[in-house]
C-alpha cells in the first residue's frame, strides 16, 4: 500500500522565493504549504498535520530562531532552517535551539529537496523509533518513547529534547559503552551529508549531558579528551 504524501510547510516572507520551493517540492511528490509569518504558520499547524517546517529567521513579528525553539519545545515538527546570515555561529545557534538541519541562502532547490529527504529519512531511521510502533527504549531508569519522541526521568518527570538532542541520544542508545568521534556522532546523527560542525555538537551533547544529570545518579555521557564521548549505560528494547 503507497504511504500518503508527506506535507511541507514553507514559512518565508519573500514570496518568489517561497512560491518557487513550493513549486519545486511539489513537482517531487509533496503536499505544500506556505506561510508568510508566525500568525500564519500556527494556522496552518492548527489545521494540518505537517511533517517538515522549511523556515527563514529575518521574518516580520516573530523571527525564525523563536519560532524554531517554540517548535522544538513542544515537539513539533521537523524544521529546516533557511537564512541569508551564513556564519558558522549562527548555523551552531539554529542547531542548538532545535533546528534539524540548517541552509544558508541563496540555496538551490535541489540542495534543499536532498536537505529535506535526508532529514525525513533519519527521523524515520532513528534507532530509538526503530521497530513496532510504541516500542520504548530504556536506560539507567530512564524510557525513551520511539513513537512520540519523549523522554521520561527515572522519577517520572517529562524531559524536553531538541531535534538536536533526540537525534544524539538515538546515536548514543545504539552504540552504548562504546567511545564515538564526533565525526561518528555527526554521520548518525545528522548524515554525512548534513553541513554539521564540530562545535554545534560539542553544544548540544552540553545540553543533553545536563538534561541527563538532572535526572541521574551519576554522569552517564563521559568525555574521553582526543577521542569522543562514551555513552555509560545499559540499554534495554524489550
Amino acid at each position: 500500500m503507497d504511504q500518503p504524501p508527506l506535507h511541507i510547510l514553507i514559512v518565508d516572507d519573500d514570496g518568489d522565493l517561497r512560491s518557487g520551493i513550493a513549486d519545486y517540492l511539489g513537482q517531487h511528490g509533496y503536499v505544500v504549504h506556505v506561510a508568510v509569518d508566525a500568525e500564519a504558520m500556527d494556522a496552518v499547524l492548527q489545521r494540518t498535520s505537517i511533517d517538515l517546517i522549511v523556515l527563514d529567521v529575518m521574518l516580520p513579528g516573530e523571527d525564525g530562531l523563536s519560532i524554531c525553539r517554540r517548535l522544538s519545545e513542544t515537539g513539533g515538527p521537523a524544521v529546516i532552517i533557511l537564512s541569508a546570515m551564513g556564519e558558522e555561529i549562527d548555523r551552531i545557534l539554529g542547531l542548538e535551539l532545535g533546528a534539524d538541519d540548517y541552509l544558508p541562502k541563496p540555496c538551490s532547490p535541489r540542495e534543499l529537496l536532498a536537505r529535506v529527504r535526508a532529514v525525513i529519512r533519519r527521523r524515520e531511521e532513528s534507532p530509538a523509533a526503530a521497530g513496532p510502533k510504541g516500542r520504548t527504549t530504556y536506560f539507567n531508569g530512564f524510557a525513551l518513547d520511539g513513537l512520540r519522541r519523549s523522554l521520561k526521568t527515572p522519577a517520572g518527570v517529562n524531559v524536553i529534547l531538541t531535534g538536536g538532542e533526540y537525534a544524539l541520544l538515538c546515536v548514543f542508545l545504539a552504540n552504548p559503552q562504546r567511545i564515538l568521534s564526533r565525526d561518528e556522532l555527526i554521520e548518525g546523527a545528522r548524515g554525512a551529508e548534513a553541513d554539521v560542525f564540530d562545535r554545534a555538537i560539542d553544544v548540544q551533547i552540553s545540553r543533553l549531558r545536563r538534561k541527563l544529570n538532572e535526572g541521574a545518579a551519576q554522569d552517564i555521557i563521559r568525555t574521553y579528551r582526543g577521542a569522543g564521548y562514551l555513552f555509560d549505560a545499559k540499554v534495554t528494547r524489550p
